[in-house]
């Protein structure tokens, strides 16, 4: 379980790593193109590693159910709705709303029993805390600006003004 945890948090360290990244890329590119880029170096590196640490096991691939190999078009909507997410919100706010984005979806498909998951009973537990992560959210994005912040937005419209 300690493994679990770990690697849990790494992903999540790694994930806003990378979308900081991403969205330094977007600025120099256009989204689709970051897109590609992403997921294509992902791919050679996720290929050069699988060769390298499985070796010809690596392309030896079990049946699968046929909608499993759409996981690959649903990254172009993860990296382009983050890197636009990103650019409209910031980096902490869009991270955060994809996180709950996601708590909420797994916690929904854990709940159905979708896609071979084992069935896991929706409780008034994992309503509150899903409830206390959106009111969290909604607190972090929408806090009231500080006096300071509001002076210096004052200060700051005649010059912008006077130049024009």
């Amino acid at each position: 379980m300690i493994t679990g945890i770990l690697l849990a948090l790494l992903a999540g360290m790694l994930v806003s790593v990378q979308t900081l990244f991403n969205n330094k890329a977007s600025a120099a590119l256009h989204s689709h193109t970051t897109t590609a880029l992403v997921l294509g170096m992902g791919f050679i590196a996720s290929f050069g590693m699988g060769m390298l640490m499985e070796g010809a096991d690596f392309l030896k691939w079990q049946a699968m159910p046929g909608w499993f190999w759409f996981s690959g078009l649903l990254g172009i909507g993860v990296v382009t709705s983050v890197v636009k997410g990103v650019r409209l919100l910031g980096p902490s706010a869009a991270t955060a709303i994809v996180m709950a984005s996601q708590l909420l979806c797994a916690l929904w498909w854990d709940s159905a029993g979708w896609f071979g998951l084992e069935q896991v009973p929706f409780s008034w537990q994992k309503a509150i805390g899903i409830t206390a992560l959106i009111a969290g959210l909604v607190l972090f994005k929408f806090q009231p600006k500080r006096k300071t912040e509001l002076s210096e937005n004052a200060n700051a419209m005649p010059t912008m003004m006077s130049r024009t």
